[in-house]
């Protein structure tokens, strides 16, 4: 998609590809054939220029087509660079800008929560956007009005290490007062098993997900040039390559 497009963040979308494809396999309610169903779960990507991988996941599970895919980035497709609520079935807010899509899944917790509905929001964040004071102000907000329908997940991919390097991420969501979980975000049972433990009555969850940005591609992996790199026809064999030698 993004070597065709010319558009795209290759190693944010490998960090939470596995998370997303666990989610929407094992513990997300959907209809895909009626995304705005009201008995759904909602999934917020915060994170938003990590879109590449969600609409793969999302075409995996009916809600995009094959042809939706292939128009990726172009000005005849609906899929671009960030999700567009407007446009993507399935794509419950419009996100890129850092910071926007938590808050917005905080509101949507409490909204259930006042109409004593059983839906659960799953929102993930970038660690880099949690330097953005409206993950903490929300966080503060959901802890108060015990919004145990709410699971943030953390893509914790070292991306924040560039800012602040002695950054100890778990010990803040705990600070605000969030049960807190540490898994490896690229095993897709410890992402299950920690989205399907059983909740603390009125304490909301947040999942650190340990990941490696650009996951699977040895060259891509880490920070630098590639963050926002259209890869050349070389590049993108040796991807292929690897993917396929390593299993990813």
């Amino acid at each position: 998609m993004v070597y065709r497009s010319g558009e795209g963040h290759i190693p944010s979308s490998f960090s939470i590809l596995d998370i997303l494809e666990a989610l929407y396999r094992s513990v997300l309610k959907f209809n895909s054939g009626k995304p705005n169903d009201p008995g759904r779960d909602f999934f917020v990507l915060s994170k938003g220029h990590g879109a590449a991988a969600l609409f793969a996941v999302l075409n995996k599970y009916g809600f995009l087509t094959d042809g939706d895919i292939d128009e990726y980035g172009s000005a005849a497709g609906i899929l671009g660079g960030h999700p567009d609520a407007t446009k993507v079935a399935g794509a419950e807010f419009s996100t890129g800008s850092l910071g926007h899509g938590f808050p917005m899944s905080v509101g949507v917790a409490l909204g259930l929560k006042i109409d004593s509905l059983q839906n659960q929001v799953f929102v993930l964040v970038g660690d880099g956007e949690c330097h953005e004071g409206t993950i903490w102000e929300s966080a503060n907000v959901a802890v108060n009005n015990g919004l145990d329908n709410l699971t943030a997940i953390v893509d914790w991919n070292g991306s924040a290490a560039q800012l602040m390097p002695t950054d100890d991420l778990p010990a803040k969501w705990e600070a605000f007062g969030w049960e807190t979980l540490i898994i490896d975000g690229h095993n897709s049972n410890e992402v299950q098993n920690a989205a399907l433990k059983p909740r603390i009555g009125g304490i909301p969850r947040a999942i650190i997900a340990k990941t490696t940005k650009g996951y699977g591609v040895d060259f891509i992996s880490g920070h630098g040039q590639w963050h926002h790199k259209i890869p050349s026809a070389d590049e993108m064999t040796m991807i292929r390559n690897l993917l396929r030698v390593g299993g990813v």
